[in-house]
């Protein structure tokens, strides 16, 4: 499990990495393209758009990892604590059955419920579909060598909904797993603000 866990946070935190620096060199030379050139590449909005889309995404898994989402527990903290440690894994496993049903709502049919569809339907119909975004184009060698189709597939960009789902309910499994045997208090960080003051309490009195 220790070897999944640090596979998966490599590959999060070297995503993540790469998404950051794309959006920025990307952002940065349409900057200078258009006001330093009179020019600019037309699917860059598109594209920076897609990454940031790919952040969100797989930030939420990487948040839960690193114990960043914000929560509010100044009620539970009020239980015991048993039941505090209930509530918490509670929480937890809400997390997975949020991503199960975004990634596929079928299962519900369990609890007698009419529903379909979700990230990896939708993600196969645009595969088996293959239309193209809007702006976002392949390079003219690539179309020209490999006989690609102009425009990048939809399919492409919106591969992050199931991946990015999948890596969310995994870690909401680890974060449940971990407080059940007491690696970690909650799923949730929800002391910033106090620890805030704590770091700099000392400062009115300089």
């Amino acid at each position: 499990m220790q070897r999944v866990d640090n596979w998966v946070t490599r590959f999060e935190e070297g995503v993540l990495a790469f998404l950051l620096a794309a959006m920025t060199i990307v952002s940065f030379t349409q900057v200078v393209a258009r006001y330093g050139f009179n020019s600019g590449w037309t699917g860059a909005l598109e594209f920076t758009r897609i990454l940031f889309a790919w952040l969100i995404l797989f930030g939420m898994s990487y948040g839960v990892k690193i114990g960043s989402h914000l929560g509010v527990d100044a009620v539970i903290r009020l239980f015991p604590k048993p039941v505090f440690r209930a509530a918490a894994v509670f929480g937890a496993l809400c997390g997975v059955v949020y991503a199960l049903t975004l990634l596929w709502s079928g299962w519900l049919h369990i609890f007698g419920l009419d529903t379909r569809g979700g990230a990896i339907d939708y993600w196969s119909k645009m595969y088996k579909i293959g239309i193209g975004l809007d702006d976002l184009r392949y390079p003219n060698f690539l179309i020209e060598t490999f006989g690609m189709q102009e425009r990048v597939q939809r399919w492409v960009a919106y591969l992050i909904l199931p991946v990015g789902l999948f890596l969310f309910m995994f870690r909401c499994i680890q974060a449940a797993w971990q407080i059940i045997i007491g690696e970690r208090e909650m799923m949730i960080a929800a002391h910033e603000a106090e620890d805030l003051v704590a770091e700099n309490k000392d400062v009115l009195k300089d």
